[in-house]
């Protein structure tokens, strides 16, 4: 009773963290997006970025900082989903987990650049000479490329796919979630997936771009995994508990002894 009460209490929370991450991040990003023409920003020169930055002030800063964290929840409930799942010795659902909660770490360097690295580019671009300009300039190509197009972006996103990917395959051949969410799991990753193109496509001028791509994935991403929390959060404890069986054989039948009483009660 009491292991069954301690799995119901991780389910709920892990599925109200899905939840609060996927929807206060895309509340922060709705924020960041309508004060900062985000992500559209990410593809400016400097000569537009850091001046824009520097007018949006403390508030556009504290803007950046909360949308790395509420999307740093998700490594929380990334983390215990095998546990609630029952599934913890699954190899292949301990490498996604991993590889999940990196991808969560990455994307919140890439944010969190823009509170720590940003800002003193951005007033130094703007009170500075032309030769300043000229360094400054270099500075922020080589910290945008390097944390946010490489680390933030390809491979936070990569690795986010990846996981979502790993994730709905497992559901889909275990059914220890409701097989829809499995098979729009994998739909959203190939959706994320073509986002990648306009990542390259700055390293690599002439690289196919879908405009949409990063809108479509991105959004619909979040949505699965919020759905993904609602789905845990209201799934019974008991189907937990089966899950974590669905692969240990079941003992041989034996006959019972017609000499001895029938026990009485419910197994848990």
């Amino acid at each position: 009773m009491t292991s069954t009460r301690n799995s119901d209490r991780l389910g709920r929370i892990t599925g109200s963290l899905f939840v609060t991450g996927a929807l206060a991040f895309g509340a922060a990003a709705t924020v960041l997006s309508s004060t900062f023409n985000w992500p559209d920003v990410l593809r400016e020169p400097p000569g537009e970025v850091l001046p824009a930055f520097v007018a949006g002030g403390p508030s556009l800063v504290w803007t950046w900082f909360a949308t790395a964290w509420t999307y740093a929840i998700l490594v929380v409930p990334i983390l215990l989903l095998p546990a609630v799942l029952g599934r913890r010795s699954d190899p292949v659902l301990r490498v996604a987990t991993f590889v999940g909660a990196t991808s969560v770490v990455l994307s919140l360097i890439g944010f969190l650049r823009w509170v720590f690295v940003v800002p003193p580019l951005a007033q130094s671009y703007t009170s500075g000479d032309d030769t300043t300009r000229v360094a400054v300039d270099a500075a922020w190509t080589a910290q945008h490329q390097f944390g946010g197009a490489l680390l933030g972006e390809h491979l936070g996103q990569l690795l986010a796919i990846a996981w979502a990917g790993t994730l709905s395959v497992v559901i889909l051949r275990t059914h220890v979630l409701p097989r829809w969410l499995g098979a729009t799991g994998l739909v959203v990753s190939a959706l994320y997936l073509t986002n990648q193109g306009d990542i390259l496509a700055t390293a690599v001028p002439g690289f196919p771009v879908w405009d949409l791509g990063g809108l479509i994935g991105s959004t619909s991403w979040g949505l699965w995994v919020a759905a993904l929390g609602v789905v845990v959060l209201l799934r019974p404890v008991h189907a937990a508990s089966a899950g974590s069986q669905a692969d240990v054989p079941l003992p041989s039948a034996t006959v019972p002894d017609p000499r001895q009483p029938a026990s009485a009660g419910v197994r848990s």
